[in-house]
């Protein structure tokens, strides 16, 4: 059987995202999306917001499960008999970012084979990051998540706006006393 282990942040999950995770359902017998932590980010949604998330957006494959932990990526791939880890590429910046960590993972455990996917030239532009910055200026965006992401980004950017202006306010008032 050969399983394989997709990890990233999703935060949030974008169509690019789904593309890989459909492709490489394809490819594997069972694919687990793993919602991981990066400590180098800081994320909009909550770990539990996000598998919720993916979960919804990924409901129509049958072999495909969404996990979450905290740690390496390699300790989780053992834990569930994992033996392949995918990998989407957009551009060259990816690849050098990823064989860099193939390599580490390799070093980590042998047994690990990171299987790399080009991305589909419609979403080659697409990061999470990206599409989280347009969504803050109220761009138009919807054509590339997932429907329901699509309407929790829009919700939690209007939070974090409305968050923004009351304690600009609350700031003002305070220079005002």
């Amino acid at each position: 059987m050969k399983v394989a282990i997709f990890p990233g942040t999703f935060d949030p999950l974008t169509l690019g995202h789904l593309d890989l995770i459909k492709r490489g359902s394809v490819l594997f017998d069972q694919l687990a999306v793993a919602v991981m932590t990066n400590t180098a980010k800081e994320p909009l949604f909550t770990v539990e917001e996000r598998v919720e998330q993916v979960k919804r957006a990924t409901s129509g494959f049958d072999n495909v499960t969404v996990i979450t932990t905290q740690g390496l990526t390699v300790d989780l791939m053992n834990k569930i008999g994992a033996d392949y880890l995918l990998r989407g590429l957009r551009n060259t910046n990816d690849f050098q970012y990823e064989r860099d960590i193939a390599a580490m993972n390799q070093f980590l455990d042998d047994q690990v084979e990171t299987v790399f996917l080009l991305a589909d030239p419609k979403y080659q532009h697409l990061s999470s990051s990206l599409l989280k910055e347009v969504a803050r200026f109220d761009g138009d965006i919807d054509a590339l998540l997932p429907s329901n992401i699509s309407a929790d980004l829009a919700k939690r950017m209007h939070e974090r706006e409305e968050a923004r202006i009351s304690a600009r306010n609350q700031g003002q008032a305070t220079e005002e006393k």
